[in-house]
């Protein structure tokens, strides 16, 4: 039987963004808002994403597919960095750490042959690949902040006694680096558990061999694991000197 899915039945799933709202004003969350201007923004954005997506697939040009990826690391960068709380400089360590993380991991996939520098490959696995390096970057600013409020006395008492920037703030970066990598972990061992894996679901459901939709999935588990180490690890060592001062001192 195919699937399909007309006007109809989108009107009948807003019921279930109704339930949401209903849900919000009930408990008086005051997140009405916020469900409603995102759910008109989803609505837009993939409408257009769909059309720019399609008409890239079957452009198939290199030039534009490498502009595409370009792009992706752009909004997940400017995203990540909006996530630091003031941080200096968090754009352009996201950007580096996301570009680093995305590059590498592409560079692997394609001489493994496990991707070939196609549209329809490149841009979904960059934006999978970006998107949860975001997510691990944002995670690790967020613990950084809380750790160096939270240990300024201990940062300035290893400082007192003569560590360096690193030693004073080591075991800082490490646990920022563990919270930035620790969604990813926990996903990969819950994923066919807990989780139904995305793209191996839908690769099945568009008719492909459940062995080679396996290891397309394993091959992402992999990947994600990679990226949103490597993404955290450069993003904290980057990132904790910003909470110093050119005399070397704690900021705040």
């Amino acid at each position: 039987m195919d699937l399909s899915i007309n006007n109809t039945s989108l009107v009948f799933a807003m019921g279930l963004v109704l339930v949401a709202l209903a849900i919000v004003y009930r408990e008086k969350l005051d997140l009405g808002k916020d469900i409603i201007i995102g759910v008109i923004r989803a609505v837009i954005q993939l409408v257009i994403v769909g059309y720019v997506l399609g008409y890239i697939f079957k452009l198939d040009n290199n030039i534009i597919t490498f502009t595409m990826v370009l792009v992706i690391i752009f909004n997940a960068s400017y995203n990540a960095g909006k996530r630091s709380q003031g941080l200096p400089n968090a754009f352009k360590i996201s950007f580096i750490a996301i570009l680093t993380a995305t590059s590498l991991t592409l560079a692997i996939l394609l001489l493994s042959g496990s991707l070939i520098f196609k549209p329809s490959q490149i841009v979904p696995i960059t934006g999978m690949i970006a998107s949860n390096s975001m997510i691990a970057i944002g995670i690790s600013y967020r613990n950084l902040n809380g750790k160096f409020t939270d240990q300024r006395q201990q940062v300035l008492e290893k400082l007192a006694l003569g560590a360096d920037l690193k030693q004073a703030s080591i075991s800082i970066v490490r646990d920022s680096i563990k919270a930035g990598m620790s969604p990813t972990i926990d996903s990969a061992k819950t994923v066919g558990l807990v989780s139904l894996p995305g793209m191996m679901s839908g690769l099945m459901f568009a008719g492909v061999d459940p062995n080679d939709a396996i290891k397309y999935q394993i091959m992402v588990t992999f990947m994600l694991l990679s990226t949103t180490s490597i993404a955290s690890v450069i993003a904290s060592y980057m990132a904790y000197k910003n909470f110093y001062n050119e005399q070397k001192q704690l900021i705040g």
